[in-house]
């Protein structure tokens, strides 16, 4: 049992050091209103074990205090709050989704990190960067996050796990023993 938690925390850790360093290397892409964050392909690791959502979770977290510290993230402190919360919640639904498949693909996985981070994050810099909340500003702004997250998740996420799978990765990492 000892064995199977200390390689959790260590699965764990490792997405999350994974998902803040893709950011921060990527940082000018990792956050404001046009954003492709990469790391957020890592949410898509839940389909093989919820170790991932504590991992995906911690990253995002990692990663928007980072941000914050070096100016990158626009938004502060409410974006190191609801950002990951919405990260938290878009992990998780996505483990719940995971045994949907589309030509033996987690596609509906996906959907939930697009989503979520649509609305929080545009909430989030439509509040952040406008008078008010216009309706108009916040759509456009959705519409931008979840263009980022299309790619991210959509297109890297599903290879990543789509080559994961054909190699037996997912099971040699996401393996409880």
């Amino acid at each position: 049992m000892k064995t199977t938690n200390t390689k959790r925390m260590v699965t764990a850790a490792m997405i999350a050091a994974a998902y803040t360093a893709v950011s921060l290397v990527l940082l000018p892409l990792s956050f404001g209103p046009v954003q492709v964050r990469v790391s957020e392909a890592l949410t898509l690791l839940t389909v093989f074990s919820p170790t991932a959502v504590t991992g995906v979770t911690l990253g995002c977290a990692l990663t928007n205090a980072i941000g914050l510290a070096t100016g990158a993230n626009i938004i502060g402190i409410p974006d190191i709050i609801f950002g990951t919360a919405a990260t938290l919640v878009a992990a998780v639904l996505s483990w719940k989704l995971r045994k949907i498949r589309f030509c033996g693909l987690p596609i509906a996985s996906c959907l939930p990190p697009v989503i979520v981070n649509a609305l929080v994050i545009g909430g989030e810099l439509t509040y952040v960067g406008s008078a008010g909340f216009p309706l108009p500003i916040f759509l456009i702004n959705a519409a931008q996050v979840a263009l980022g997250q299309i790619a991210s998740c959509c297109v890297i996420g599903l290879l990543m796990v789509y080559f994961m799978e054909k190699k037996g990765l997912d099971k040699k990492i996401f393996a409880e023993r």
